[in-house]
């Protein structure tokens, strides 16, 4: 039968205590310290470990993370400062699979919205990080704070396989889109770029690959439209690029939205896809599958950003390396439909 929950002040539930385990399994207070937090070069009897996690779940009792950090000597908390990002697709899997990973590796992710009232040194003062990840810089003031709080810090960045900056993953996903137009022998293409500020870091890192493979391929400098997520004003985007002497036959767009809306423009004048204007993406959302015509896109390899950054925190954590050659899932690939 199960011990009955204990009540403080005020009728709360009291929370479980590692001495209440202790007493429940009959052993001592260091001993349970030992089985929970795994003590390395402590012989604890298996029956004696059974036990006291026989106990721990009876009691429903888990350390406190001040407990754990005297225990390890920092705390389990790795922190992500993220920008003013519209949390779409790629961004939510991304966070997701850091989420996943980090746990692998009994690390709590933590999430914090910079757009928040809150300044970042204030953080401190409820939350002591192990790691501090960010895609940007901070001020003096900042670093001083974060120096002082005893955390890493990680800058996204400055993370990527084989010494490259992230950046260059973001790089790659426009020069496949232009790789996989011009082998199909577009030779003047279009970039339709986002209407949107917030999406600024991924948009110019992915224009840059794009400009990058059009020169290696001996293409004109990609014809550069804003295109908004609206019908109307994708035609009018279609209308310049088809103006042009010669005419945009491929469009690499930001993402698999503003590839929607091109295909939608596209509609609306009668252009034919792929025939007179073919389109890739990037993302493949599951939007993609089902336009007319299906999006060709390119599917970004999120697991593997997210297993480098992982490396990264563990490195500076650590003082490890990542095993060179370890293995990663395929790289970003094309997915090929009808649209391009």
């Amino acid at each position: 039968m199960a011990t009955p929950s204990k009540r403080g002040a005020g009728g709360r539930v009291k929370r479980p205590t590692a001495t209440d385990v202790a007493r429940l399994a009959g052993v001592s207070q260091a001993t349970v310290s030992y089985v929970i937090n795994n003590t390395a070069h402590q012989v604890i009897p298996e029956t004696t470990r059974q036990r006291v996690l026989a106990a721990a779940t009876e009691l429903g009792y888990t350390p406190s993370a001040a407990a754990r950090m005297l225990v390890s000597g920092r705390s389990d908390v790795v922190l992500l400062l993220l920008p003013d990002w519209p949390i779409g697709l790629g961004v939510a899997s991304l966070l997701d699979e850091l989420s996943q990973a980090f746990a692998q590796h009994d690390l709590t992710f933590v999430i914090h919205p910079q757009v928040t009232a809150r300044p970042v040194t204030e953080l401190w003062k409820s939350i002591t990080p192990a790691a501090v990840l960010a895609y940007e810089n901070f001020s003096e003031s900042d670093l001083t704070a974060i120096n002082r709080s005893g955390a890493e810090l990680v800058l996204i960045s400055a993370v990527g396989r084989d010494n490259q900056p992230l950046e260059q993953f973001h790089e790659q996903t426009g020069r496949i889109q232009v790789e996989h137009l011009a082998r199909a022998g577009h030779r003047h293409l279009g970039y339709a770029w986002p209407d949107n500020e917030r999406v600024l870091y991924f948009a110019q890192h992915r224009l840059a690959g794009v400009r990058a493979a059009c020169a290696a391929q001996g293409l004109p400098e990609p014809w550069v439209t804003t295109v908004s997520l609206t019908a109307d004003d994708a035609a009018a985007a279609i209308r310049e690029w088809r103006a042009d002497e010669p005419a945009v036959t491929g469009i690499c767009a930001f993402n698999d939205e503003v590839a929607l809306a091109v295909l939608a423009g596209a509609r609306q004048l009668g252009v034919a896809v792929p025939r007179e204007l073919a389109v890739i993406g990037v993302d493949d959302i599951p939007a993609a599958a089902l336009s007319a015509p299906p999006l060709t896109t390119v599917a970004s390899n999120i697991t593997a950003t997210a297993l480098d950054i992982v490396d990264a925190v563990l490195t500076k954590l650590d003082g490890r390396r990542p095993a060179q050659g370890s293995p990663r899932p395929d790289a970003d690939r094309v997915i090929l439909r009808e649209s391009a």
